[in-house]
């Protein structure tokens, strides 16, 4: 993609944006990345600090998550193995576009955040858009880590009491409720409160780890399984046609990187375009091949019968499957900070743009804003947390947001991108862009349409 001489969009000035909203914006970033001041002599020049190697592994790093948990529900819910691998496979193609062109413009822009990128190419209204579409998301996922917490309590609570499976339980310390509660207050609101989080780096390689071990033992499990398995029905196609698009918003969840991809490239030492779609094919291949070795042999191994979350179909007393238990829980309670964390940086941008009052002026109250929005936030996911049964009606709220950050987002700013361009005619090279942007921001937003209907008149009403 060639870049064009026009200037991107003044309506990123509209809202005078202030340095302190910038950068508390900038906050949002992946782990392990560290960037360089934004400027435009800067820009290009090497001064990054990774390398494509260690870009690799932090986009990897950024799409594995607790997401493939729900990988082998959405296999069954695709109608098998093949539906399942040909979706993910068709889906990749727009995924690893939709992070080349937020390159491409970051470049364009000289921004160096996703939101920046969209605010500076598209303007103030889908910048707003993208903002609270962030928050939101960082919202809905900050409720699946506590579900996701109180499954794998449940099950490791199961083996250490010596229950059943399947009875109830009548010790009061053992309900979920109390659980999720006790586990969240003690450990996950004081690591929320902080105005900086110092421990992202260890998180992300922690969180790499324990997803890696639970890939490995769903894979040793189907091919050694437990002898109290019982061969189960395995769907080899889907119910209906529709019924495939009930998998979309978990392979969006599962590898939406996308807010965070646009300043791990700009740390990049060479932060080049065309080596950037080196990086992202390599790592969208890794996590291609973590999420369907989950999705297949979690899917194969149970069946139609398999849980949302996959762990919970596994026996209480499995030793190796109670310790990838333990790896999620450990990797949920880091994780869900940092969401909060970026979560909190969007609002905190949204404020200040608002009222134009700089951090420097507002000392006192920003902190005690931030306790508020903090055990705001907090609280409220809790709730949600405590009434809503599996993962897999809130991953189906917020996989069509993903769709947003992976389609249309990036569709509206390659859209943008390329109108802004001084050119006297339109090569063809630039009528397929633009064309290839509109298919994205269409498809994008039936995915979106489509997923979030769903989830509410089927999921959130049942």
């Amino acid at each position: 993609m060639a870049q064009g001489t026009g200037s991107i969009n003044s309506d990123y000035k509209d809202w005078e944006w202030s340095a302190d909203a910038g950068e508390r914006a900038r906050l949002l970033q992946s782990p392990s990345v560290e960037t360089v001041p934004k400027s435009g002599e800067n820009q290009g020049n090497g001064l990054g600090a990774t390398s494509a190697l260690g870009a690799v592994f932090i986009v990897v790093n950024a799409a594995l998550g607790a997401g493939l948990l729900n990988f082998p529900a959405a296999f069954s819910m695709a109608g098998g193995v093949a539906a399942g691998i040909t979706l993910q496979m068709c889906m990749l193609i727009f995924i690893i576009g939709g992070l080349v062109i937020l390159a491409y413009c970051s470049q364009a822009s000289n921004e160096r955040t996703y939101q920046e990128v969209v605010w500076a190419v598209c303007g103030k209204v889908p910048g707003v858009l993208c903002e609270v579409a962030i928050a939101v998301y960082t919202f809905g996922t900050c409720i699946a880590f506590l579900i996701i917490i109180g499954d794998q309590e449940d099950k490791i609570i199961a083996a250490l009491v010596t229950e059943p499976e399947g009875a109830g339980s009548s010790h009061w310390y053992t309900d979920r409720k109390f659980t999720i509660s006790i586990t969240a207050f003690l450990l996950i609101l004081p690591l929320s409160i902080p105005k900086e989080i110092g421990f992202q780096k260890y998180a992300s390689s922690l969180s790499v780890i324990g997803t890696w071990y639970v890939t490995a033992v769903i894979i040793i499990k189907y091919i050694w399984p437990d002898k109290e398995l019982v061969p189960v029905e395995i769907p080899t196609s889907p119910s209906t046609w529709t019924a495939v698009f009930n998998a979309v918003p978990t392979i969006c969840f599962g590898f939406q990187c996308h807010v965070s991809s646009v300043p791990v490239f700009n740390s990049m030492k060479q932060p080049e375009v065309k080596t950037w779609g080196a990086v992202v094919t390599a790592a969208m291949v890794i996590a291609l091949f973590v999420y369907t070795g989950t999705g297949v042999c979690g899917f194969l191994t149970f069946g139609a019968g398999v849980d949302q979350d996959v762990l919970l179909s596994y026996p209480s007393n499995d030793i190796p499957v109670a310790l990838a238990r333990a790896f999620i829980i450990l990797c949920v309670l880091t994780s869900y900070p940092i969401l909060h964390f970026c979560g909190r940086a969007v609002l905190e941008g949204l404020w200040l743009r608002y009222t134009g009052v700089t951090v420097e002026e507002d000392v006192v109250r920003e902190r005690r804003r931030r306790l508020l929005q903090t055990i705001s936030w907090f609280l409220l996911t809790l709730l949600l947390a405590l009434f809503i049964p599996d993962i897999g009606k809130v991953i189906s709220v917020i996989g069509g947001l993903a769709a947003c950050f992976i389609f249309v987002f990036p569709g509206l700013c390659l859209i943008q991108a390329k109108l802004s361009e001084i050119q006297e005619t339109r090569a063809i090279s630039w009528w397929a862009q633009v064309s290839y942007g509109v298919f994205m921001v269409t498809l994008g937003a039936f995915i979106f349409g489509q997923t979030t209907a769903n989830a509410i008149f089927v999921d959130l009403t049942a």
